[in-house]
């Protein structure tokens, strides 16, 4: 039910042309013969955790780790159409992401599986503006962003949904800002952390799964929102760490 509403959603947006905030070319899933062995060791490693948790949940089947293969690599060509070249020593602005696009494999788990719906998914919402915030690769050595902002290396979830992050939780929740701040430990380090992994690792996956969809439906500022009431939610136990 989940898949089939963000599907509908994304769709009809994707087909008007004052939602659509990124322009995208053309691209047709290749059929190529995908080998593990073609992505990065991070990569590899990324496919085995998804199936891995995949199977758990009863999602996937027996041959997922192709297909989920098969989604990666035409991802990466695919935004590759839409990147500038960078000449940098920084491991962030080398051709590839240098992280595991866990966005996509959400979406594969998601969508049970299935390889093509999960690409035309991820080629329709690559359209939307929440795709910036949502889908980290996204924005990669992108076009749609200024050359400065590109070399520099940093991603738009840090200086824009971090930065928000940050200034709702001294108005919203003083102590915990207190606390961070006593830490010498920033929440916009531990929140890109959960953006980037879309919460693996840290809620349960009904949980992402109303993570993504809150924020595809409603917009990527509810991104910013949830990581304040995950801080709300974790505010007795970080003061108690805090006192100890």
């Amino acid at each position: 039910v989940l898949a089939e509403l963000i599907e509908k959603f994304v769709s009809h947006l994707s087909e008007s042309r004052t939602d659509c905030y990124f322009s995208t070319g053309n691209y047709k899933a290749m059929e190529i013969d995908v080998k593990k062995e073609s992505l990065s060791s991070v990569q590899q490693l990324g496919v085995e955790m998804t199936v891995r948790y995949g199977k758990y949940l009863n999602l996937l089947k027996e041959d997922a780790e192709n297909g989920l293969c098969f989604v990666l690599v035409n991802c990466e060509k695919f935004l590759k159409q839409q990147q500038r070249t960078v000449v940098s020593s920084l491991c962030c602005l080398q051709e590839h992401y240098a992280g595991y696009d866990w966005f996509a494999s959400s979406i594969f788990l998601i969508m049970s599986g299935d390889r093509e719906r999960t690409l035309t998914f991820l080629q329709q919402f690559s359209r939307l503006l929440v795709s910036a915030f949502l889908w980290l690769p996204r924005l990669h050595l992108s076009i749609h962003l200024p050359v400065t902002t590109v070399e520099y290396g940093i991603h738009p979830v840090y200086f824009c949904s971090a930065h928000h992050i940050e200034m709702l939780l001294k108005a919203e929740l003083p102590l915990v800002c207190s606390a961070f701040h006593m830490s010498g430990f920033t929440p916009s380090q531990i929140c890109l952390q959960w953006i980037t992994q879309c919460f693996w690792n840290y809620m349960d996956w009904s949980e992402i799964c109303h993570y993504i969809a809150i924020c595809i439906l409603l917009g990527p500022d509810y991104q910013i929102y949830m990581c304040i009431s995950v801080f709300r939610h974790l505010q007795q136990d970080i003061l108690k760490h805090t006192e100890a």
